[in-house]
């Protein structure tokens, strides 16, 4: 048996951030919001998009500081938080993997036969067109 599908309401416009955000995390904030309108809901999906752009504007803070200081415990920091970020966005379907789980997008890789049977596909259409 199929499980039910709920329907999100998708977001029509940019919402208005939660709590206010550094310039980097703005800019997230709308790239997200623009990037993954048709499938990001702002009622169930909102909290996370702020977590991550809150983590955005702190990776900005702390890789400035990885930078000019060098410090190890920092870098492993900065790396920790790569890879939340990256969680997060995977949770939001920001991955080409999870695109494709989500039936977002299809990642197709033509390779040369492919390209050959095509241009042949349409060599072999043209003369049927042209000899009716």
């Amino acid at each position: 048996m199929a499980e039910p599908t709920v329907v999100l309401a998708r977001a029509v416009e940019t919402p208005e951030p939660l709590r206010s955000l550094g310039p980097f995390g703005t800019q997230f904030w709308n790239r997200l919001w623009n990037g993954g309108a048709v499938w990001i809901s702002p009622h169930t999906d909102i909290e996370l998009v702020q977590m991550l752009c809150e983590q955005i504007d702190e990776r900005q803070i702390l890789r400035l500081r990885v930078m000019r200081d060098g410090d190890w415990r920092e870098r492993n920091g900065l790396r920790q938080l790569d890879a939340q970020i990256v969680s997060g966005l995977s949770m939001l379907g920001f991955t080409p993997t999870d695109r494709t789980r989500l039936g977002l997008a299809e990642v197709k890789f033509e390779n040369k036969l492919d390209d050959y049977r095509k241009r042949k596909t349409q060599m072999v259409d043209s003369e049927i067109v042209s000899s009716e």
